[in-house]
């Protein structure tokens, strides 16, 4: 045996899973298809191969994620060749290809820390009623995992900056009431629980070094999406991506060994005493080619709500009508209002808001039952396509504007429009809208019947939202342009986003269909799942990491109690 437990993916489920069994005394081996930044052994990881895992601590270097995650927009975002793409850590060779029916893109990265290392961070709880009654478990059997995650990220309240203190204002001035309570049961507005370390207390110091500080917190520079290294060490980074909250723990377990760039194809299995069982991996080397096989006594399949499924298939694993289906994508929008600088210095003192000052999401409002709208801001390439250039409307022009709609204009913006809007940039509030998108079969993750790449036969994407999730973004799109309106906008944007942004991949292999109660594949003995795709619905809205995350920590628990106790 290599391990007693093989980890695929370290990301929001993965890094958290090995971080957990290797506290318990279990020798975990965790294969992560992307490359290591921060690591000593991959000074290099874009243009070397560099070593083949890492099993220690000490390896960790900060001054080596500071060179790899720079504040460049399309070093680290762009699709093709960015640091985050969703590809091997060689960037002469091209992005792992997924097709997507309806059109659009995937917003995942290969690396250590999966996506969270360019996530918003947001951590709500799941809504109660969205899982009491629901859920094959209970909403209290979560709550104890949520404690545990929420301590050890920490989870806290997010920065106040100029655009959480007018989204909170326009909130309030419309009549919503504010929440004071983890588990929401009701609609109102509040600061958003972010996995974010508070604001450093030296960043008003005009000696403060912001580049290279040697001092613990966030530094409210609006770039988290594009990659967090504030702070003198690796764990000490102030965005909680699982590169620098579990990863790090795991290995001072001295348990657990983490290997990059090597992409699970195949899950290998045996007939067991009980029927068929996982028995190990079978991978590719990114970088050379090369195969080769792992075994454990158990395998956790943690490579995301596509990589997930997939894997699944092109192992030839038994069939199950819920593997791959059941897609969930929280259907996003944005809503923008543009204010005028008298109005926002009666409101806030200030002229302006600057969206790209603080971290990216600090504030929320709740719907149950509908979803979210929360506040958004971040580096001003990646906002101005998010607010003009993601519309699934086409160009605002084409778009007759309806006296029963509550906003100005909808679509992309081009022209001399953008330019006066651009202009304008600073007086932006954007809403990003979450939908509470419903679960059904015929939305799915299936594979190309022909296509493959150099690990198997390619993911094929679908998904098509229902009239009733329609019915929820609208509702949430009306809410977000009239507490705009009331507060003075002068002009408001609907973006209307495509379905096929793909930002929460959720639920392709859920609870209770594919896996039993403790996330162990029915009809795979000794084969868990710990990754967003076995949630058993989109969670009524919320960001689903932290959920992610406690099922994580609790599937880890049940695995050392069943097969190692």
């Amino acid at each position: 045996m290599d391990a007693d437990v093989i980890i695929i993916g370290s990301g929001g489920g993965g890094g958290v899973a090995a971080k957990e069994l290797g506290e318990k005394g279990l020798k975990v081996l965790a294969l992560d298809a992307g490359p290591w930044y921060g690591n000593s052994k991959w000074p290099e990881p874009n243009t070397d191969r560099g070593a083949v895992s890492s099993s220690s601590y000490d390896d960790l270097s900060i001054e080596l994620l500071r060179k790899n995650f720079t504040l460049l927009e399309d070093d680290m975002n762009d699709y093709v060749t960015g640091k985050f793409r969703w590809g091997p850590a060689d960037r002469e060779k091209p992005p792992w290809f997924r097709k997507i029916i309806q059109g659009g893109y995937i917003w995942q990265n290969a690396g250590i820390g999966g996506s969270t290392l360019h996530y918003y961070a947001n951590c709500p709880r799941a809504y109660p009623q969205s899982v009491n009654n629901i859920w094959p478990i209970s909403y209290d059997e979560l709550i104890p995992y949520y404690e545990k995650v929420e301590a050890a990220l920490p989870v806290g309240i997010g920065a106040m900056t100029a655009k959480e203190e007018l989204f909170l204002y326009c909130f309030k001035n419309a009549g919503y009431k504010p929440i004071t309570v983890q588990n929401v049961s009701e609609p109102g507005y509040r600061l958003q629980p972010n996995a974010i370390l508070s604001p450093n207390p030296r960043i008003n110091d005009p000696e403060f070094d912001f580049v290279n500080n040697q001092s613990v917190g966030c530094t409210l520079k609006g770039h988290c999406v594009n990659g967090c290294a504030t702070g003198p060490s690796v764990d000490s980074v102030a965005k909680r991506t699982t590169l620098v909250s579990y990863v790090p723990r795991a290995l001072r377990s001295g348990n657990v060994e983490i290997r990059p760039n090597t992409f699970v194809t195949r899950i290998l299995t045996e007939q067991g005493p009980e029927g068929l069982q996982a028995m190990g991996v079978k991978f590719r080397d990114t970088w050379t080619g090369e195969t080769g096989e792992l075994t454990a006594k158990v395998v956790v399949m943690s490579a995301g709500g596509i990589e997930t499924p997939r894997l699944w298939m092109n192992s030839e694993l038994p069939l199950n009508p819920w593997v791959g289906r059941g897609l969930l994508n929280h259907w996003f929008d944005s809503v923008s209002g543009i204010f005028e600088e008298e109005t926002l210095m009666n409101i806030l003192g200030v002229s302006d808001i600057k969206p790209f000052v603080g971290q990216n999401a600090a504030a929320r409002f709740d719907y149950p039952g509908y979803g979210v709208i929360e506040v958004y801001g971040t580096s001003p390439g990646l906002y101005a396509s998010m607010v003009y250039g993601s519309s699934n409307q086409g160009f605002q022009g084409q778009n007759l504007r309806s006296e029963e709609v509550p906003w100005d204009y909808e679509g992309n913006i081009i022209g001399e429009q953008l330019k006066t809007f651009m202009r304008e940039y600073n007086r932006t509030l954007s809403l990003l809208i979450f939908t509470d998108d419903e679960v059904r079969q015929s939305n799915s993750v299936t594979l190309d019947p022909f296509l493959k790449d150099e690990n198997g036969y390619i993911p094929v994407v679908n998904y098509s939202p229902s009239a009733r999730d329609t019915m929820k973004r609208n509702t949430l799109a009306k809410i977000a342009a009239d507490i705009l309106r009331k507060a003075g906008a002068r002009t408001v944007i609907r973006s209307n986003w495509s379905p096929g942004v793909f930002l929460h991949i959720i639920s392709t292999m859920r609870l209770g269909y594919v896996t039993d109660t403790n996330c162990e594949a029915k009809q795979v003995n000794r084969l868990y799942i710990a990754d967003n795709s076995v949630l058993f619905n989109g969670l009524g809205g919320p960001n689903p990491t932290l959920t992610n995350q406690a099922m994580a920590t609790r599937t880890a628990e049940k695995i050392a109690e069943k097969y190692f106790s």
